[in-house]
């Protein structure tokens, strides 16, 4: 008999799943910031950038329970070992996508507080590497998990 997906232990106690589910909150938030950014700049509307950064905001804040978890994965796992090839690459990723979500976050956080308000037009570029980072880290992770292949 295989596992039951509604047992409630076998959810909260696996091994990875915490990471595997939370992980998805800072990408969907940081890159649907990035929409409203983009429709902000473009449209020239305030409340689109308001809502722009209170995703940045919040995806900012969930990147710390999706590392957490990863880094539990990682004990749990693979006992601490000496991360190596893909897994390490994931981890390099992840690290430099969440650094890139805070300073996005930063960056319009000081727009908010500074006199001008004035967003620097370079935020466009950062918010760009950033989901690129994303979507690398999230490749890297789906091998490293199994889904795409790998594991």
């Amino acid at each position: 008999m295989g596992v039951n997906p509604f047992d409630w232990k076998t959810v909260l106690l696996a091994k990875h799943a915490q990471h595997v589910v939370l992980i998805h909150f800072p990408i969907a938030l940081f890159i649907v910031g990035v929409a409203f950014d983009l429709l902000a700049q473009w449209k020239k509307r305030r409340d689109l950038g308001d809502a722009a950064y209170l995703n940045f905001v919040v995806a900012a804040t969930a990147t710390l329970p999706a590392i957490a978890t990863g880094l539990a994965a990682w004990q749990w796992q693979l006992e601490g070992q000496h991360l190596k090839g893909l897994l390490l690459l994931h981890l390099l990723a992840a690290a430099t996508s969440s650094t890139v979500i805070w300073l996005t976050w930063w960056m319009h956080y000081r727009a908010r507080r500074s006199s001008e308000s004035e967003l620097p037009v370079g935020r466009l570029l950062l918010e760009a590497v950033g989901v690129v980072l994303l979507m690398l880290t999230g490749h890297l992770g789906g091998y490293v998990s199994g889904v795409n292949g790998g594991g």
